[in-house]
């Protein structure tokens, strides 16, 4: 049987960020013992149809999972313990925000069991948080830094980088300041202007302008650069971490692994006999709530995936890590050929440019090549 990843939704923040298009909702008040009731029962309906499996993580996502009540993290990780095989070394991540409301709570959720943090700072520019429309200022950044250093074995940060009017000099201050703070894990992401969202009407407008081309490419190079100097290598393309320090649970999705989601709007890739699903649930948090206290889960309707559209997933997933992807595995996991998933003549245009590398039974896409992973992807890949 596939190991499994555990993937929980908690869909609630203190207020909708004007870059985010994450299923995340606000609300007055949070229904906590409705919604930890809820989780509690999707999660033991998806553990009665995906059987005993040996668990290897647990990721707390969101919204802002750090406003759960720890009673409720640890309820739902001794569910998820009696109802899978927990792995000795089991990862159990959970997303917060670094204001000084959700710091408090720290030690509570290590105590709940959680062993490792990923703190939301994004920036350590004051005026690029107000910008992005965070909760919490650069100085409650760095203490919650500090705080979660001292409390969590392992402690993961994002960032946002490829903001107006960033410049190279003033993004790699930022980053020393706070990989000196926090030099484990950090992951990286572009801002981008999202449908839907408040920056997309202000985008539309000429009010936001955002770096591009060769400006965003030397931010992102800058990165790597000093990740290095405290140790941090890239493993995948927005993720940079000391060897051993890899989010695991991430790593499952890359790989390609098995990996329920539970809560609202959750995704998931799961095996049941001999066919993997494709799963997701119903994505605005009180229908699905209603559709768990009535049915048991809140699901929506789920696809077998075809061995085609496996293999598409699992390149477009695996071509993202510097390791690339174990041919054996893909052609078993997904029941294709590897010759068959991919365009011949684009991979040898792509080998001869230095962007992919294939070879001792693996397939890889080089640094040059995932710096342009998006339109190497969608002419490699069948």
């Amino acid at each position: 049987m596939e190991p499994l990843a555990l993937y929980i939704h908690w869909p609630f923040c203190l207020s909708k960020c004007p870059y985010c298009d994450f299923n995340s909702h606000v609300r007055d008040r949070i229904p906590q013992a409705r919604f930890r009731a809820a989780l509690r029962a999707e999660l033991a309906w998806e553990a009665a149809r995906l059987g005993p499996r040996r668990l290897t993580s647990v990721f707390f996502g969101g919204g802002t999972p750090s406003l759960m009540e720890p009673e409720t993290v640890a309820l739902l990780l001794e569910d998820a313990f009696r109802l899978f095989d927990p792995a000795p070394d089991i990862e159990i991540t959970l997303e917060a925000n670094p204001t000084s409301v959700e710091a408090a709570r720290l030690a509570a959720f290590r105590q709940a069991g959680v062993n490792r943090a990923s703190l939301g700072v994004q920036s350590l520019n004051p005026e690029a948080l107000r910008m992005l429309g965070r909760q919490h200022s650069a100085a409650h950044a760095i203490q919650a830094l500090e705080t979660a250093r001292g409390i969590f074995p392992r402690l993961s940060f994002d960032l946002i980088y490829a903001r107006p009017g960033q410049d190279e000099a003033s993004w790699r201050a930022e980053l020393r300041a706070a990989l000196a703070l926090a030099a484990d894990h950090l992951s990286l992401y572009q801002l981008t202007i999202e449908p839907g969202t408040a920056f997309e009407a202000l985008h539309r407008r000429g009010e936001i302008v955002l770096p591009e081309g060769d400006a965003a490419a030397r931010l992102y190079e800058a990165t790597a650069d000093e990740a290095a100097r405290f140790g941090l290598l890239p493993y995948e393309i927005s993720n940079y971490a000391k060897p051993g320090a890899e989010s695991r649970h991430n790593l499952a999705y890359w790989r390609y692994a098995d990996y329920a989601g539970i809560g609202p709007g959750a995704h998931g890739r799961v095996t049941i006999g001999d066919a993997l699903r494709a799963t997701r649930r119903h994505r605005a948090p009180e229908p699905w709530a209603e559709r768990v206290e009535r049915d048991g889960h809140g699901s929506t309707p789920e696809t077998v995936l075809r061995p085609e559209e496996k293999a598409q997933e699992m390149l477009l997933m695996g071509l993202r890590l510097t390791e690339g992807i174990d041919i054996a595995r893909f052609e078993v996991r997904t029941g294709v050929k590897l010759t068959d998933a991919i365009d011949d003549d684009v991979l040898r245009q792509a080998i001869e440019a230095g962007y992919v590398i294939l070879g001792d039974g693996r397939i890889a896409a080089t640094s040059e090549g995932r710096l342009r992973l998006d339109s190497l992807l969608g002419a490699l890949v069948r």
